[in-house]
C-alpha cells in the first residue's frame, strides 16, 4: 500500500510520519511519500519526518519529492494538508477582517473564505492528478482548511473520493477518556454539525451514557477543550461543544481579546516557524537528529502553549513540550485516516467522525450538504448516523453556516464576486451586506495572484 502526503513539508510532518510508521506493518503500508512544493521546508521538516520513520519502521520505503505527479502515482490513499500562500497570506486574511471589526479566524471566521480562494484551486489540481495517476480506488483525506468549505466545494466539483477529516472531535473524546483513566476505545460519542461547528449529543463510557455527569464535572472545564466555555452555557445546551464554537458564542470577546493582544494567531505561527526554521536550517538532520528534535520541541511547545490564548484571554499550557517518537500514537488527523483504512481492511463494523455528505443524517439539511457527523462504516459502506432531536439552537447556527458554505462553494466554482458577497453577508460573524461587500473586494485584492477569471 502506498500513502502520499501532499504538504509533507509542514511543521507537523513528524506527527504524520510517526502515525504512518507505527501502523505500517499492521496495515501493510509499504511506501510513504511526502510531497511539498516548498523545497526548503521539505528539506527540514520532511527530512525530520523521514528520520522518525526510519527509527520506527526501517523497512518502510519513505520518500521526499517536490513532484506532485510522481507523488500521487499509484497511491492508494492521499492526505492533503497544504497552506497556499504560506503564513504571510494567512496574516493578511486575518488582518483584513480585523480591520473591519470582524473575527479573522482562518476556518470559522471570515478569513476562511479568503483561504479557500487559494486552497480550492490548488486541491482541485491535486484531485485531477490523482484521477490521472493514482490508484483507481484512491481515497483523499483532506485536512486543508477551511475544511468545511473545502470539503463541500470539492464534493460539488465531483471529487466524491474526498473526505474531510479533523482531529478536534476525536481529540476531545481522547481527553474525556483521560479524565476517566480509560483506554481511548472505551469512549464513544455521537457528533453532529459542521467542521469546527459540531456538538456531541451523547458520550458513552463502556456503552453507558455519561453526558449528564460529564457536564457537571469541573475537570471538563479545566482539563479539556471545554475550558473555553462557561459551565452555564454547556448545561444550557445539554451537550459538549467543539472548541471552535467559542468564536460564535463569545464573538465580541474573541475580537476584543485579539485586538488587545495586538497579535493574530497567524503572526504567532509565522514568528515561531521562522525561528524554528532559522535554527534547524543550519543543522545536520540525519547525523544530529536528537539535537534537532530538542530545537523542534522548544519552538513547537511555544506554538502549542499559545493555542487560542490570545483569542480567549486564557493562559495556555505551561508544561514543557516533548515529542516522544516511541510512545504509542494518540491519533491526530493521520489517526482518523488510518482508522478508516483499518476498518475497511478488517471488514468489521466501526464508528468514526468524518466530514461527508449528509444523506439525511441531520434533519433540515440537504442530502449533499457536507456535514461533520459520526458515521458507521461497514466494509465499503459508510453510513452517517441519523441525528434525532438535534436542538433548535444548535440547528439555527448549523443551518446559517451551512448556507454560507453552500454559497462559498458556488462563488469558488463560478468565480463569482456577487456570490462571494452573498456568502460573507450570511456568515453569522459578518452578518452585513456593506461589510461583506468591502471584505470581498479586499480579499480579491489580497488574492489577485490566485483569482484570475473572477467576475
Amino acid at each position: 500500500m502506498k500513502i502520499t502526503v501532499i504538504g509533507g513539508g509542514g511543521v507537523r510532518s513528524m506527527f504524520l510520519a510517526k502515525s504512518l510508521a507505527q501502523s505500517s506493518k499492521e496495515l501493510g503500508i509499504t511506501e510513504v511519500v511526502f510531497m511539498d512544493n516548498d523545497e526548503k521546508k521539505l528539506n527540514i521538516f520532511g527530512r525530520m519526518a523521514a528520520q522518525v520513520s526510519k527509527r520506527l519502521a526501517p523497512d518502510l520505503r519513505f520518500l521526499l519529492t517536490t513532484d506532485p505527479a510522481d507523488a500521487v502515482k499509484d497511491a492508494d490513499y492521499i492526505i492533503t494538508t497544504i497552506r497556499v500562500g504560506g503564513d504571510e497570506m494567512r496574516i493578511r486574511d486575518e488582518r483584513a477582517a480585523l480591520d473591519k471589526g470582524i473575527l479573522g479566524q482562518e476556518t470559522t471566521g471570515a478569513a476562511g473564505f479568503s483561504f479557500a480562494m487559494r486552497s480550492v484551486p490548488a486541491l482541485a489540481q491535486y484531485c485531477e492528478l490523482a484521477k490521472k495517476y493514482a490508484s483507481p480506488h484512491v481515497k483523499i483525506f483532506n485536512f486543508t482548511n477551511p475544511a468545511g468549505v473545502v470539503s463541500q466545494t470539492l464534493r460539488d466539483m465531483g471529487y466524491d473520493f474526498t473526505y474531510g477529516i479533523c482531529d478536534a472531535p476525536s481529540g476531545f473524546l481522547h481527553s474525556v477518556a483521560k479524565l476517566y483513566g480509560a483506554a481511548q476505545d472505551r469512549v464513544s460519542g455521537e457528533c453532529y454539525g459542521l467542521n469546527h461547528l459540531s456538538f456531541f449529543s451523547s458520550i458513552k463510557l463502556d456503552g453507558k451514557e455519561i453526558m449528564p455527569e460529564l457536564l457537571k464535572d469541573p475537570r471538563l472545564y479545566t482539563d479539556t477543550d471545554m475550558r473555553f466555555f462557561g459551565k452555564d452555557l454547556a448545561e444550557h445546551f445539554g451537550c459538549a461543544l467543539n472548541e471552535y464554537l467559542y468564536y460564535f458564542f463569545y464573538r465580541e470577546e474573541a475580537v476584543q481579546n485579539i485586538l488587545n493582544a495586538k497579535v493574530t494567531r497567524g503572526e504567532v505561527i509565522r514568528d515561531v516557524n521562522r525561528h524554528m526554521m532559522d535554527e534547524l536550517s543550519g543543522m545536520d538532520i540525519e547525523n544530529d537528529f536528537d539535537n534537532c528534535l530538542k530545537i523542534f520541541e522548544h519552538w513547537y511547545g511555544r506554538r502549542e502553549n499559545a493555542y487560542m490564548a490570545n483569542e480567549t484571554g486564557m493562559q495556555g499550557k505551561t508544561k514543557p513540550y516533548h515529542f516522544d517518537i516511541y510512545e504509542k500514537d494518540a491519533g491526530g488527523y493521520a489517526g482518523v485516516a488510518l482508522k478508516y483504512i483499518r476498518t475497511r481492511q478488517q471488514g468489521a463494523e466501526s464508528e468514526m467522525i468524518l466530514c461527508v455528505p449528509n444523506q439525511g443524517a441531520i434533519p433540515g439539511l440537504l442530502e449533499d450538504d457536507v456535514v461533520e457527523v459520526t458515521c458507521t462504516i461497514k466494509g465499503e459502506v459508510l453510513i452517517p448516523n441519523r441525528v434525532n432531536n438535534p436542538g433548535d439552537l444548535q440547528m439555527e447556527l448549523i443551518r446559517r453556516v451551512k448556507m454560507y458554505e453552500r454559497l462559498a462553494s458556488e462563488a469558488l466554482r463560478e468565480k463569482s464576486t456577487a456570490k462571494a458577497v452573498d456568502c460573507l453577508m450570511v456568515h453569522p460573524l459578518v452578518n452585513s451586506y456593506s461589510l461583506a461587500k468591502k471584505l470581498t473586494q479586499e480579499y480579491l485584492k489580497v488574492n489577485e495572484a490566485y483569482t484570475k477569471g473572477w467576475q
